[in-house]
Parts: C-alpha cells; sequence; structure tokens
C-alpha cells in the first residue's frame, strides 16, 4: 500500500539564506560553532542558543539520546539534501515527503522586518528551487507566508510560490491576528482559488504566548511542551470555525500538522453539543449552518504519528479516515523513519482496507496533488 508521510522537515543548510540582498546579508542568520561542541543558528550575531539534537538525530546511531550538540557534518544529508532526502524516504517505503521548516520559522519573530521578509523568502526560493527540484515526484516543500507583515506583502508571496510551483502554504502557529479574523479572508479566498491547502505546525513560528515562550523563543525544549503542543489545533479549529471562516470559504483546506487525532472525537462531541444548544438560541457568534462535524476531512485534516488511540477510533469515527494523515516526522528524536512501514501495519491491523488507504496515502494525494 502506498504511503505518503504528511509531516517531515529539513535542517537548512548554511547557505538557506544566501539569497537576502547584498545590503542585508551581514545581518543574515549563519550557523555558528555552539560552547557544546555542536552547530546551530545564530539569529543575532552571538552564539547560537541551540545546537542540533533531537531535530536532527535520524538514523545516527549513538546520538538518538542528544538533546543537542550535534554538528552539521554530523546529520543525515536528507535533511537538507533533496535527492539525499527522498532516497530516505525511498529506503523507509514512503512515496512522497511533505517537509516542514525548522529553523527558518525564527523569521517571524525577527524585529527587523525587512530582514525578516528577506530571510523568509531566501528560504521559500531554496526548498522549492532546490531542495523539492531534486526530487519533485516524491517531494512537497512548504514555503512560509508572511502573515503578520500586511496582506498585500503576504498574497504577493503566496502568489510568487503558486507560480513556482507550491503545492501547500505554511502558516505560522502563533500568528499577530488569530485566524478566524476577517483580515485573512483575502487569503483564505486565494489558496481556495488555487486549490492549495494553508498548513500550521504545532505553534511553531510567530510571537508565542507566555506559557511557550520559553520553548519557542529561548529554545528550552521540554518533554511537557512536546505533549502540550499536540493540542495546538483546539484554538484555531474551535474559532475558525465557529466564526463561519468555511462558511465564507467553502474551499478552504487547513491542515494542523503532528498534532495526532484520538482528541478529535471529543472535539467534535463538545463542538456539536455547542452549535445545537447555542444555535437555537440564535448565538451570534456561531457564524455556520454546517454541523462542525462536516468541516472535518473536507476543510480540516490533521498529520498523525504512531498515534494508536486515535486509529482504534476510526471503526466508531469513520470521519477519522477522511481527516487523518499519516506521517514519520522525519528527522526527529521520535520519528518512525525508518520503520514507517512497519509502524503503518501495526496502525492500520483490523481497518478497512479504503480507511488504511486514506490515511496512509489518499487523503495527502487528493490534498496536495501528488
Amino acid at each position: 500500500m502506498r504511503i505518503i508521510s504528511a509531516d517531515c522537515h529539513v535542517n537548512e543548510p548554511p547557505h538557506v539564506f544566501d539569497g537576502v540582498p547584498a545590503k542585508l546579508k551581514d545581518r543574515a542568520p549563519v550557523m555558528k560553532r555552539g560552547a557544546d561542541g555542536g552547530d546551530g543558528w545564530s539569529f543575532d550575531g552571538g552564539p547560537p542558543k541551540r545546537t542540533f539534537g533531537i531535530e536532527a538525530t535520524a538514523g545516527r546511531a549513538g546520538m538518538d539520546k542528544k538533546l543537542t550538540g550535534m554538528t552539521f557534518d554530523e546529520i543525515l544529508p536528507g535533511n537538507y539534501d533533496g535527492k539525499a532526502h527522498a532516497e530516505d524516504m525511498a529506503l523507509d517505503g514512503v512515496d512522497v515527503s511533505v517537509t516542514y521548516p525548522n529553523a527558518s520559522i525564527f523569521v517571524y519573530t525577527v524585529e527587523d522586518r525587512e530582514l525578516g521578509v528577506a530571510c523568509l523568502r531566501s528560504y521559500n526560493d531554496w526548498v522549492l528551487g532546490e531542495f523539492q527540484a531534486a526530487a519533485p515526484d516524491h517531494i512537497v516543500g512548504v514555503p512560509m507566508l508572511p502573515v503578520d507583515d500586511g496582506m498585500e506583502l503576504c498574497l504577493a508571496e503566496a502568489d510568487r510560490m503558486l507560480a513556482a510551483g507550491a503545492r501547500a502554504l505554511f502558516i505560522p502557529g502563533n500568528p499577530v491576528k488569530p485566524y478566524h479574523d476577517p483580515y485573512y479572508d483575502p487569503l483564505y479566498a486565494r489558496a481556495a482559488e488555487a486549490g492549495v491547502p494553508l498548513t500550521f505546525h504545532r505553534t511553531f513560528g510567530g510571537k508565542p504566548s507566555e506559557a511557550d515562550w520559553a520553548e519557542l523563543v529561548n529554545l528550552d525544549v521540554t518533554a511537557a511542551g512536546t505533549v502540550y503542543r499536540f493540542f495546538a489545533a483546539v484554538r484555531p479549529f474551535t474559532y475558525m470555525v465557529f466564526g463561519g471562516v468555511f462558511a465564507r470559504h467553502p474551499g478552504l483546506r487547513l491542515v494542523a500538522a503532528e498534532v495526532n487525532c484520538g482528541w478529535l472525537p471529543f472535539w467534535a462531541q463538545t463542538m456539536e453539543q455547542n452549535f445545537d444548544v447555542r444555535s437555537g438560541m440564535g448565538d451570534s457568534s456561531i457564524g455556520t449552518d454546517r454541523r462542525p462535524t462536516d468541516h472535518l476531512g473536507t476543510n480540516l485534516f490533521v498529520t498523525v504519528l504512531d498515534d494508536h488511540v486515535g486509529f482504534r477510533m476510526v471503526e466508531q469515527y469513520p470521519w477519522l479516515a477522511d481527516t487523518a494523515m499519516f506521517s514519520s516526522d522525519y528527522p526527529h528524536s521520535v520519528t518512525l523513519w525508518p520503520n514507517s512501514r512497519t509502524h503503518a501495519a501495526a496502525l492500520t491491523s483490523g481497518l478497512p482496507e479504503d480507511a488504511a488507504a486514506k490515511m496512509l496515502a489518499g487523503n495527502a494525494a487528493r490534498l496536495y496533488g501528488v
């Protein structure tokens, strides 16, 4: 059975920001050696706040327990070389990989917005023009949108990336304005018209809330934060449905990456209950006539890892099979690579073949056009 990994990552190479204009090059982020002997990105000219570790340990025996301290030369070339990435996917029995940024998400918090946007564009050119271009049948690179820098600029970058062959567009997990704000309507209309999904990855990107500041800004990556971020889609999903975003843009498709799906039945139950009660009261905060569950698998999607709870729920909640997309999370420390087929077989054991096919590849194939 075909497998698509709907959530993998790159670890950007040292030249990823070489595309910034000449006048900004002396301020562009650079890769540096850290105090622990590893390499990491410096965004302010000083030593890196964090060096490579749990985000890059795939395939490196003996390093799977290192939180930090890896050099760039120690990580697999599949982190940054498109041809090598496709070969690593083939080794795993994965046909297509949807790849998200890593260090580049910090361009959203750079105070110098001219520099931040220039770095974003340079990353976008690299991920489509070099990384995806090395194996276009097997890689879907996800370029980033500058949603906080004005809608005109955001739409211009969206159009530039669509013209360059983008099959998905990344939006940050912590935007200045919440995603149910009418500010985003022009972007939603453009994405729906182009048939390209918008996707966010947990709380990656943007200026996080105080609760997440230590992890996403100071890079103190804790176990608690990792667990907490699996529930990052609850707020945008809830407010966008009830805020009428999909009523205004029925063709819009939104992906929440690396959040799993076991929580969705309870979320859907709670949404349905409040839809029934509050609609009967004439509550104007309910901005849709469609039932919340009807958005799952049509407007709302999630990517999942080895979520055994979620896969066991498919029989009772068949809409999960239309909503969830399998992923390996290569090259992170929790990756299922290179054993994705073993995990997929265990996760889908007992499921109807059509449901398994949707979750392992079908949903991603129709969403990304691969």
